[in-house]
This record gives structure tokens, C-alpha cells and sequence, in this order.
């Protein structure tokens, strides 16, 4: 009984500490939040290596395509000769 009467008196006293916005930011009109800078972490240097190694990825399935429509047009080329 004493435990939960001091329980809800604590959820009493926390929930009266919520609330809206202080008055002083109230009265101004709302503006558009500044971009954040990101912050610098360990796991940049990976970060960078795996957006490089996408890259790198990325052109090479480009150059496989070219290859395979040159292996392609060689291909109907000597069948039709």
C-alpha cells in the first residue's frame, strides 16, 4: 500500500514537470533549424572505404555490361558469317 501510494506520488511529481514549450520560445515565430554538423567518429575511415568500394563496384558491373554487348555483337557477327 506505502509502495504504491509513494509510486504514484513520484508519477505525480514527474508528470507536473512535463509540459509545453517555456514562454520565451513560445512568442517567437518558428524558424527553420539550422543544419547540424555531423561529427566526426571512428567508423568514418570505414564509412569512406565502403561508400569508395560501391563506387568502385558500380563501375566495374558498367564495364562487364560493355564487355558482354562487345562479346555479344562478336558473337551474331561470326554466326551470321
Amino acid at each position: 500500500m506505502i509502495r504504491t501510494s509513494v509510486l504514484s506520488l513520484a508519477l505525480l511529481a514527474l508528470a507536473g514537470c512535463g509540459g509545453g514549450k517555456p514562454p520565451a520560445q513560445a512568442d517567437q515565430p518558428a524558424a527553420a533549424p539550422a543544419p547540424e554538423q555531423r561529427q566526426k567518429t571512428v567508423f568514418d575511415d570505414q564509412l569512406k572505404a565502403i561508400d569508395k568500394a560501391k563506387g568502385v563496384e558500380q563501375q566495374l558491373m558498367q564495364e562487364k555490361e560493355r564487355h558482354d554487348k562487345q562479346i555479344e555483337a562478336q558473337e551474331k557477327g561470326d554466326a551470321g558469317s
